[in-house]
């Protein structure tokens, strides 16, 4: 009897240490410390920092989106200082960079594709092949911007095209070949006076775009704006809302952060329209910089002239958020992304 119940308790043991082995690692949120010894900050849904990992470059960054992506539990930081990017692998609530990419320009946001990582520049973009997690070092393709005057601030995929925002007045869109970057830089026509294209989204061919020194979100779709929408005038239920710089997408809900204003607004994306619908659905400590969202789960990164603040909200199933946590950084943080594996 006695030997039964110690197979019996191994047995039970077993199971639940493969149990402990299957289960899923949990959801993290990083940035870059984006200083001179640039580093990836890596945190827990609860706030707590969880690792400090070197990129081996150096920060100094500002002024963009998309600092941060990442794919499959990899993830790409850009070393604006040391004009190269980042790359690491996750291993269940750890970090390891794995190698680093010289780029062409001094990078200010990065996005994965299919099976390439496209790289923003001051003034250039390019594509590398991935192989996997692996990150060919080697540029198959690279355009010239078509304002290239150092206002570059994002970076994001389309179908086929790459879509990039720069801050001089600017949507631009670049084709793709086989994955690669191709052709020459197009602008997309947008009304005058809509000024100051800032953060981007993109999902399948649709890509919406911040317009911060208009309050406007546009729709850009087959290299055309096809929907414009503002959050800057009147609102039945409250004000407008100044500057949508920063903009994510999570279902059918599209959250802009607005910098000057110290406010995340909540609009509707249909795919062929945006509908503004809670121009306030919270407020943050300062100005936010950067906005990411996964599942449930929504960052920003906000600054109050002092030091940098990583924000995590609770997004529910009507769009509203709940704050959960606040973490105080002490560098000028850059770029924000959720990881879930």
């Amino acid at each position: 009897m006695k030997r039964l119940c110690v197979l019996t308790m191994i047995v039970i043991l077993t199971g639940i240490a493969a149990t402990i082995e299957a289960a899923p690692d949990r959801t993290l949120v990083v940035t870059s410390s984006n200083a001179a010894s640039n580093a990836l900050l890596v945190y827990d849904t609860s706030g707590a920092l969880v690792e400090t990992v070197s990129t081996g470059g150096q920060g100094g960054v500002g002024g963009n989106a998309g600092g941060i992506a990442t794919q499959q539990g990899t993830v790409a930081v850009v070393n604006f200082g040391s004009q190269s990017v980042s790359i690491f692998d996750r291993h269940g609530d750890g970090f390891g960079l794995t190698e680093t990419v010289t780029t062409v320009s001094s990078p200010v946001s990065v996005a994965f594709g299919k099976d390439h990582l496209y790289i923003l520049g001051t003034t250039t973009v390019e594509s590398h092949r991935l192989y996997g997690s692996a990150v060919d070092e080697s540029v198959d393709g690279v355009a010239t911007l078509v304002r290239s005057d150092g206002s570059a601030a994002q970076v994001g995929v389309i179908g086929d095209q790459l879509v990039i925002s720069e801050k001089s007045g600017v949507i631009e869109v670049i084709g793709l070949r086989a994955g690669a970057v191709a052709g020459t830089s197009e602008a997309v026509r947008i009304p005058a006076g809509s000024d100051t294209p800032f953060g981007l989204v993109t999902r399948g061919d649709n890509a919406y775009v911040t317009i911060a020194h208009s309050d406007e979100i546009s729709l850009i779709k087959n290299d055309q704006l096809v929907a414009l929408t503002a959050i800057g005038s009147s609102f039945p239920t409250g004000p407008g809302q100044q500057a949508p710089c920063w903009i994510t997408l999570v279902g059918s809900y599209l959250f802009t952060s607005n910098s000057p204003s110290h406010s995340i607004s909540r609009l509707i994306a249909t795919g062929q329209n945006i509908v503004l619908d809670n121009p306030v659905v919270a407020h943050t400590g300062g100005a936010p910089t950067d906005i990411a969202a996964a599942h449930e789960l929504l960052a920003v990164i906000e600054s109050d002239g002092q030091g940098s603040h990583l924000t995590q909200f609770h997004i529910g199933d009507d769009g509203a958020l709940t704050p959960t946590a606040t973490t105080a950084i002490s560098s000028a943080a850059n770029g924000v992304a959720v990881v879930v594996n």
